[in-house]
C-alpha cells in the first residue's frame, strides 16, 4: 500500500500574539481525497498555505513526496496544483489564453483543450473570463491547477458561492480527478461536502487538531442516536413506544413526535408499533447522524468571524 505523500510534524504558524497553526501533526495518503473542516479562522488556510510553500512555517516539518515546500520549492511546484480560496484573472482574458499562458510554464504540460473537455469548458475557449459564470470560472480554476499534471491538488473552499447544482458537479470533478491517481487535499466549511467527498476528515480548531478519521468512523464516535420524525392525526395518542427495546427517548410537540434510538429495525419496530395501533401518520422521516453534528459537538456552536 502506497505510504503518504504529505507528512506534517508539529506545523506552528504565528502573526503577531495570535498561534495560527499550534503544533499541528497529520499525514496524507497518496491517492485519496483528504478534506479538512474547521470553523472560521481555525487555521485551515494557513495550513494549506505552509504545505503549499506559500507561506514559511515558524517551526515543525513538512515533506510532499519528500521534498520541502520551501527548499525545494522549484521542485514542488512541478508536482502540485493549486485552486486558491481567492483568485481571478483579467476579464478581458480568454479561456483558452489562460490555458496556453500556464502550460506555458511547465516542461510536460497537459493536452489543455483535452482539460477543457473533461471540465466542459471547451465550448468557451474563446469566452473572456469575465464573461464566465461562477461555476465556469472555478471549473477553470480546476483546470488551471491540473495543466502541470500534478501529483497532489490542493482546493481550497472549492465550491464557496455556488448553487446546489454547480457544487454537486464540482464534487464528481474531483472523485474523477481522484480516479486519475491525483491526490486530493481540500478545505471546505459544507460538512456534506467533506462527508460525501472525502476519505479521511481532519477537525481543525484554534490551530489544533480536534479530530482525524473517516467520516463514517468520526459520526460513529459520537455515539448519537437515529431519529424518526413523524406527525400524528389531531387528538391522536400512541402507546408503548418507550417500551420498544430499540428506543431510547420520545419527545412530543403537539403532533409532532420524535422517537431516538438506535440498533437493528429502529424505524420498522417503532412503525409496526404505530401500525398494531391502527394510527395514521404523515410526513414519517429518519435522520441519521452526520459530519455535522460531530463538528458541531468537537468545536461548538459560536459563529466566529
Amino acid at each position: 500500500m502506497p505510504g503518504p505523500i504529505i507528512r506534517v510534524e508539529k506545523l506552528t504558524k504565528q502573526y503577531g500574539n495570535l498561534v495560527a497553526v499550534d503544533d499541528l501533526s497529520f499525514q496524507v495518503k497518496q491517492g485519496e481525497i483528504f478534506g479538512m473542516v474547521g470553523p472560521n479562522g481555525a487555521g485551515k488556510t494557513t495550513t494549506i498555505e505552509c504545505i503549499e510553500g506559500l507561506r514559511e512555517a515558524d517551526s515543525g516539518t513538512i515533506h510532499l513526496n519528500g521534498l520541502h515546500p520551501i527548499r525545494d520549492h522549484q521542485q514542488v511546484v512541478k508536482q502540485i496544483g493549486i485552486q486558491l480560496q481567492e483568485a481571478a484573472l483579467p476579464s478581458r482574458l480568454r479561456v483558452g489564453e489562460a490555458m496556453d499562458l500556464f502550460a506555458s510554464l511547465y516542461d510536460a504540460p497537459a493536452d489543455t483543450y483535452q482539460l477543457l473537455e473533461i471540465l466542459g469548458l471547451d465550448e468557451k475557449q474563446n469566452d473572456a473570463f469575465g464573461k464566465l459564470s461562477g461555476g465556469q470560472k472555478q471549473r477553470l480554476f480546476i483546470a488551471l491547477s491540473l495543466v502541470n499534471q500534478p501529483q497532489i491538488v490542493f482546493f481550497d473552499e472549492l465550491t464557496t458561492g455556488l448553487d446546489p447544482q454547480a457544487r454537486r458537479a464540482m464534487w464528481d470533478l474531483v472523485r474523477s480527478i481522484r480516479d486519475q491517481g491525483v491526490t486530493v487535499f481540500l478545505t471546505t466549511h459544507f460538512m456534506e461536502e467533506a462527508e460525501q467527498l472525502c476519505d479521511r476528515v481532519l477537525i481543525i480548531d484554534h490551530g489544533r487538531l480536534v479530530a482525524l478519521d473517516t467520516p463514517e468512523a468520526l459520526i460513529e464516535s459520537l455515539g448519537m442516536d437515529k431519529r424518526l420524525i413523524f406527525t400524528l392525526p389531531e387528538g391522536a395518542t400512541v402507546e408503548n413506544l418507550k417500551a420498544i427495546p430499540q428506543v431510547e427517548e420520545v419527545d412530543r410537540s403537539g403532533n409532532r413526535l420524535v422517537v431516538y434510538g438506535g440498533g437493528e429495525r429502529f424505524a420498522s419496530a417503532v412503525i409496526a408499533c404505530l401500525e398494531d395501533q391502527e394510527l395514521d401518520f404523515l410526513d414519517l422521516r429518519t435522520q441519521q447522524p452526520n459530519l455535522e453534528d460531530v463538528f458541531l459537538a468537537l468545536t461548538g456552536r459560536e459563529i466566529r468571524e
